[in-house]
């Protein structure tokens, strides 16, 4: 088993990628605390290019003062392994100095997707630290393909339309989100559960599905999801939305016959903050 080259610096990442030549090369942008969900990036990224670059980078940028940056799972020799075991090609790990030198001043400040009042709402912080780092991933690994999952759908339409309103010339690809047995999406803050609140997280995912099954049979948006609400509260969580959107837009949809339908939810259960989303 070939372990990964590893690039700090941006000049041991421009060394690295020369040795690409011409083959396509595929990004799967990550915080580390690699899981499937992860590794399932990973296989979509090898069918589409010969060349794969992971990059673990905890964004300062995405997490407020009140958030969980100090203690967010950091398991670097795990990461590597299992790495190595679907042969990535490299390990791009920057250190925040590197990526926010001193005197660093640029933010780029997403709207559209950004703004459409789902986790912008809880998070007004996030989308703008998303944005610059996958702004900079996207320039200093010039990718031709970026895999990204699509248990963040939010986020996934936000890094889309960067893409394509800067002109980058690159293809941004959502995967299918991975989940526990259970139905439990993939997380590296289900960790974060106690053994009580694992067995009652699944509950997120079940919620999602009966809305999705009652909205596609016909009854009324409203009603559905206001008895989801009622569900996923009375199962313990502290709701922050369960919402009904536009599958492309993410505007508020009101009836069936709107267009394609996402449902998306997030919830904290003790303390953690959960997400998800399923289509209808």
């Amino acid at each position: 088993m070939r372990r990964p080259k590893v690039a700090r610096t941006l000049k041991a990442l421009d060394r690295a990628t020369a040795e690409f030549a011409t083959a396509n090369v595929a990004l799967v942008p990550t915080m580390g605390a690699l899981h499937e969900g992860h590794l399932s990036l990973v296989r979509r990224a090898r069918r589409h290019a010969r060349r794969v670059i992971v990059s673990i980078f905890v964004n300062p940028a995405q997490f407020a003062p009140h958030e969980d940056l100090a203690t967010y799972p950091r398991t670097w020799d795990a990461d590597v392994a299992a790495l190595a075991r679907e042969e990535v090609d490299l390990i791009w790990a920057p250190s925040v100095g590197v990526m926010y030198p001193d005197g660093f001043a640029t933010q780029v400040v997403p709207a559209g997707p950004a703004q459409a009042g789902l986790e912008d709402s809880f998070r007004p912080h996030f989308f703008a630290g998303v944005a610059t780092v996958v702004a900079k991933l996207f320039l200093q690994c010039r990718p031709d393909f970026a895999i990204f999952g699509e248990k963040d759908f939010q986020q996934l339409k936000v890094v889309t339309r960067l893409a394509r309103d800067f002109d980058l010339r690159l293809k941004v690809i959502g995967a299918p989100i991975v989940r526990e047995p259970d139905g439990l999406a993939m997380s590296s803050r289900n960790a974060y559960l106690t053994p009580a609140e694992r067995a009652v997280a699944p509950v997120l995912h079940r919620t999602l599905k009966e809305c999705a099954r009652r909205i596609s049979a016909g009854s009324p948006i409203a009603g559905v999801l206001a008895d989801g609400r009622k569900t996923i509260s009375t199962a313990g969580f502290a709701l922050d939305y369960l919402e009904a959107r536009d599958a492309d837009t993410l505007a508020p949809v009101r009836a069936r016959a709107n267009g394609p339908i996402r449902l998306l939810v997030a919830a904290r259960l003790g303390k953690t903050r959960l997400i998800d989303n399923h289509g209808v």
